[in-house]
């Protein structure tokens, strides 16, 4: 047992929050306390991203705050910034230990080791070929509904994207392994699981697909919400369609990535799909489930974005009326195949961002008006002001009168009103 202050700064994806999570616990059964980031800490562990510049940045900065404020601690990087340039983060004076996204459980004895060892450890293996699973299983989620991941990598090497080069090819949990966790976690009183990985919708275990396995999770557990995290729109099967309808355990939300609504862009991005192919499989989603959230990404001013191919971006999220759309600017990243195409201007980047979160804005108000007056179930999750809030199946965030016995739980609310982009309700 060891007698440590343990802070946690955790940057980017679903995944790496899971990841946290999972060495959060590894770190408790050693004895550690966890504590915050902005505390006195023995150790800092910091899980960077890389998928933008920005969040690069902003990884650069968390280190450099984490050494500032305890220089004498421990401070251990790892994930996608670290696989990606290891060597720029050795540079940093007061780093003590660099991983990358090979064996980030190793990282707990690494610093136990380091306690007694000053040498400064550098970890980052070549992930390319990489193909084992780390099965990391959180105990704790620092959140009313759980994660579980149950792939890593991808393949697909879309030519904005670094993510192929810092998480490296597709692996996957086995299927067993999946049902059991989630079992765990039902006893443990989560009623809501989020299947999340890298590229979701490839998961593969044998002769197991992704609907195969959420047919499996229905049919071999009590689980009382099944979220998936994100997929592609070529993923979605027809009977995967139907277990939406008919079973309500499924959440009535999916995540589906567009990245961009003219076909001239979707081919240089290398993405799989047309826009005609797009809105013909939202059509046929909303045939079993009118009322599903459908949510997406967009990335605004990708390189040889002409305002016309801008144009069809947005008169496709007209015609789709996503529930939301997280719009990202383009953030161009070494090494990838848009590098050779000729870049948007800053300028015209930001303006077209302005105009695509306006018509978010007015798609999301829509949306949740819609719901006004009708009953939805909700997950308490956590205090706001006098309310406690919770989140429906289709991913609304609604507002109830305070009760901290309903945190955790599931329960029936009327929508009552809508105000200033939020939505209220009474118990039913």
């Amino acid at each position: 047992m060891i007698k440590l202050k343990v802070a946690f700064i955790t940057l980017g994806c679903k995944v790496n929050s899971y990841e946290s999570d999972a060495i959060c616990d590894l770190f408790r059964k050693k004895g550690a306390d966890i504590v915050k980031s902005d505390e006195a800490f023995d150790a800092c562990i910091i899980n960077t991203c890389s998928v933008t510049n920005q969040a690069t940045a902003k990884s650069r900065k968390m280190i450099r705050f984490a050494i500032k404020n305890n220089p004498k601690a421990i401070i251990a990087v790892m994930g996608c910034y670290s696989q990606m340039i290891a060597k720029e983060i050795s540079e940093i004076d007061g780093v003590d230990i660099i991983l990358g996204n090979i064996d980030k459980a190793s990282v707990v004895d690494l610093v136990i080791n380091k306690i007694k060892d000053n040498n400064i450890v550098n970890k980052v293996e070549d992930i390319k070929n990489y193909n084992n699973f780390e099965n990391l299983n959180p105990i704790n989620f620092n959140r009313t509904r759980a994660f579980l991941k149950i792939e890593d990598g991808c393949n697909n090497f879309c030519t904005y994207c670094i993510i192929p080069f810092t998480r490296g090819p597709i692996r996957c949990k086995p299927y067993k392994d999946v049902i059991n966790d989630i079992k765990e976690i039902v006893k443990n009183g989560y009623k809501e699981v989020v299947l999340t990985g890298i590229h979701t919708g490839k998961y593969i275990d044998g002769n197991v697909t992704f609907t195969e396995l959420v047919k499996l999770i229905l049919k071999e557990t009590k689980l009382e919400r099944l979220r998936i995290s994100s997929i592609e729109i070529n993923e979605i099967t027809d009977e995967f369609l139907a277990m939406l309808k008919d079973n309500k355990v499924i959440a009535n939300h999916l995540h589906l990535p567009l990245q961009a609504g003219s076909n001239h862009i979707l081919k240089l991005m290398n993405r799989h799909y047309t826009k005609e192919e797009f809105v013909s499989k939202i059509a046929k989603i909303r045939t079993y489930s009118p009322d599903i959230s459908i949510t997406t990404d967009i990335i605004v001013g990708f390189p040889m974005e002409t305002s016309e191919d801008f144009n069809e971006t947005l008169a496709l999220c007209k015609e789709v009326k996503f529930a939301k759309i997280h719009a990202f600017p383009f953030s161009l990243r070494k090494g990838t195949k848009a590098e050779e195409l000729k870049p948007v201007t800053e300028i015209t980047k930001k303006i077209r961002m302005q105009k695509l979160l306006e018509l978010d804005k007015q798609l999301q108000a829509m949306y949740q008006k819609s719901f006004v007056g009708k009953c939805v179930s909700i997950i308490g999750e956590d205090k706001h002001d006098d309310y406690l809030l919770g989140h429906s199946s289709n991913y609304l965030p609604i507002y109830v009168s305070y009760d901290e016995k309903l945190i955790g739980s599931m329960f029936d609310v009327i929508i009552t009103k809508y105000e200033e982009g939020k939505l209220f309700g009474v118990l039913k």
